[in-house]
């Protein structure tokens, strides 16, 4: 098995995620708000005007949904609290469920856990998501794409490995699939003569 499926490549990968959106964000913060702790409200320019940074404080859920709108009668601390642990344990039985030989579902799995964890410190910590990065995208879509941060990336390309995962290892899906069927089709044999 290659270093990168295995579990302790893994756990160093979800901590350097949370590492890395941590830092990005305490410098986000250090760097567009005064003396006072107010937001300075400018911008630095990376690929001109076309991806930029800029300090956001996300006070709702994904895409600032509210926590309110969606459940009224939980404080919204105790909303991210109950969403993001049942999150992480559908997350952690969907990564044991995968076939190891599938080391890009699993690497994706990975990305997504340490993403959520990164903006669930936020939550617990400040009660709002620092967010900083923000593009621009083609008017006809939107002026531009919700801010978003280091963590939420980990998250989006996560989701992508586990999409993509049965298109580039198309023939392992396939043998994997082809496996899972005869192991079934020999327990209901066995089931049946059991049974005469």
């Amino acid at each position: 098995m290659k270093f990168y499926n295995k579990l302790p490549f893994h756990i160093g990968l979800i901590v350097f995620s949370i590492v890395a959106d941590q830092l990005t964000k305490l410098w986000a913060v250090a760097r567009f708000t005064n003396e006072t702790g107010a937001q300075t409200h400018d911008y630095i320019n990376v690929v001109g005007e076309f991806i930029r940074f800029g300090l956001v404080f996300n006070k709702g859920a994904a895409f600032s949904s509210r926590p309110q709108d969606l459940m009224p009668f939980l404080p919204p601390w105790l909303f991210f609290l109950i969403i993001s642990i049942v999150a992480a344990v559908a997350l952690g039985w969907f990564y044991k469920s995968i076939d190891k030989r599938d080391w890009l579902s699993r690497l994706g799995v990975v990305m997504i856990l340490g993403g959520a964890v990164g903006n669930f410190i936020d939550r617990m910590r400040l009660q709002m998501v620092v967010d900083f990065i923000d593009c621009d995208l083609p008017d006809f879509i939107m002026t531009r794409f919700p801010t978003f941060n280091v963590a939420d990336s980990f998250v989006t390309v996560g989701v992508a490995l586990v999409i993509l995962s049965p298109v580039i290892l198309k023939k392992l899906h396939k043998q994997i699939k082809e496996e899972k069927e005869a192991e079934k089709k020999a327990k209901e044999e066995t089931e049946k003569k059991d049974e005469q």
